[in-house]
């Protein structure tokens, strides 16, 4: 089971693994907050700039968003997030305030088989 969660919200124990998908530390997060971090499942931080500064539209944001899980790096990161994710509960966790905007979601329906 994959949760989505911000990373200011308060650990429960229905997280199971919290997994940090963001590119940069977040600021005032302690590092017992979070099980593991796997920055290269975050949104690239030009592509961040580019949409806080309206510069990109979502369905562009999602799919470059989409495309960088292709780099070897973000792959591999996916691949191992995908072997944790069986059979656990395992939650998604970043800063994005919409979840319906942020690449947590979209990182879970490929998990989830959805994209």
């Amino acid at each position: 089971m994959i949760r989505l969660k911000r990373v200011y919200e308060p650990r429960e124990e229905a997280d199971g693994l919290r997994v940090l998908v963001m590119r940069r530390w977040p600021r005032g997060i302690r590092k017992d907050r979070i099980d593991l971090w796997f920055r290269e499942l975050g949104a690239d931080l030009t592509l961040l700039r580019d949409w806080k500064a309206g510069r990109v539209t979502w369905p562009e944001r999602r799919q470059r968003y989409l495309d960088g899980l292709r780099v070897a790096e973000a792959a591999t990161q996916l691949d191992e997030l995908r072997d944790l994710a069986r059979g656990k509960t395992v939650t998604l966790i970043c800063a994005c305030k919409d979840e319906s905007e942020c690449h947590r979601s979209l990182l879970k329906g490929v998990l989830e088989g959805r994209d």
